[in-house]
């Protein structure tokens, strides 16, 4: 109840949202996956603050026990942007890059991808959050002791990608409620689809979107909500610790889907030849500066850099082939400037 005070609910005129929560919890042979029209209204009534909290904690439960839908990932991204305050004049983005899971057993290489792409004139806008599980490492924390700024606001954002070409946005300036949302889980036990479909929010079009998931299963979703939104280039792969990341001693599988043409899954291969890779007992995120300036040879960092980068470049249209990829983030982490980062303070 809000602020104790007692509601006084009327059987014969229900709250316009419970037609939602109806939906998903009616049992076994009447209950049905959402729209994406109903996804995206429900979302949207949510995030404008007109749900009670117990619609929303029976609404995201009951869609976790029925699992999510390509046509309500897309629905609840959708949804989610029609609230967002975007600035006038969008900046000019190449990927967007969501951070939502943090690391634990290595360090966040693909932070290094992502400022070896932006040396390279790319740019990138990536968005996440941290905080909601503990003993991980997350990229705000990682970018602060790098000296690279964090928007406080989305215009504030596209000056930085206009100005360095690249931008980190914390979900809270995104969308405060989903923020809220996302920090339930100690208190529902159970992730929610906010984990899923703020991977999907691209907020500035840009027209390369790749996410890095920890459940195989969520592959087919993702891609089926990517060709639903009509996404010109998108990619998801399991990646390291759920971040966008590839693991160079694993083969990792690639969904990628253009528009809204057929998924194509193709099995990048691994790029060392241990298959085990031991948890790092430090995380010390010095060692990135370490490795970005060829003080520490970690032959795991480098080609989980390279890696990563390969995969982004291919969905992006920017190479033909794997090795063609490959060969190019290669190239691009050797060209880099190892004197500085190109983002700064």
């Amino acid at each position: 109840m809000k602020d104790n005070v007692t509601r006084v609910l009327d059987p014969n005129n229900p709250h316009p949202f419970a037609r939602f929560v109806a939906i998903l919890g009616r049992g076994k042979t009447k209950q049905r996956h959402l729209t994406l029209e109903e996804s995206r209204d429900s979302m949207a009534m949510i995030l404008r603050g007109e749900v009670e909290p117990e619609q929303i904690g029976a609404f995201l439960m009951l869609l976790r026990l029925k699992e999510e839908a390509p046509e309500e990932i897309a629905g609840f991204a959708l949804g989610t942007k029609d609230t967002f305050d975007l600035p006038a004049q969008l900046p000019a983005v190449d990927i967007d890059w969501s951070s939502y899971a943090g690391k634990r057993v290595q360090l966040p290489w693909y932070i290094l991808s992502v400022m070896a792409l932006v040396g390279a004139g790319y740019k990138v806008f990536m968005h996440g959050t941290e905080g909601h599980t503990p003993g991980r490492v997350y990229t705000r924390d990682v970018l602060g002791e790098l000296g690279i700024p964090v928007s406080t606001s989305l215009q504030e954002a596209a000056d930085q990608i206009e100005a360095q070409g690249f931008a980190y946005v914390p979900l809270e300036v995104l969308s405060p409620t989903l923020r809220d949302l996302i920090n339930l889980r100690p208190l529902l036990g159970l992730r929610s689809p906010v984990h899923s479909f703020t991977r999907m929010l691209n907020p500035f079009n840009a027209p390369t979107v790749i996410q890095g998931i920890f459940h195989r299963g969520f592959m087919d979703i993702h891609s089926g909500a990517a060709q639903l939104m009509n996404i010109e280039n998108a990619a998801v792969f399991r990646g390291d610790g759920g971040e966008i990341e590839r693991r160079p001693n694993k083969p990792t599988p690639v969904w990628t889907t253009h528009g809204k043409t057929e998924l194509h899954i193709e099995e990048w291969p691994a790029t060392l030849d241990d298959g085990h890779a031991p948890p790092d007992p430090e995380m010390d995120v010095s060692r990135l500066m370490k490795v970005w300036r060829g003080e520490d040879a970690d032959d795991y960092a480098r080609e989980a850099i390279i890696g990563t980068m390969a995969i982004a470049l291919k969905t992006a249209g920017r190479a033909g082939s794997m090795d063609e990829a490959q060969a190019l983030a290669g190239q691009i982490w050797a060209d880099r400037d190892t004197t500085k980062l190109p983002v700064h303070g």
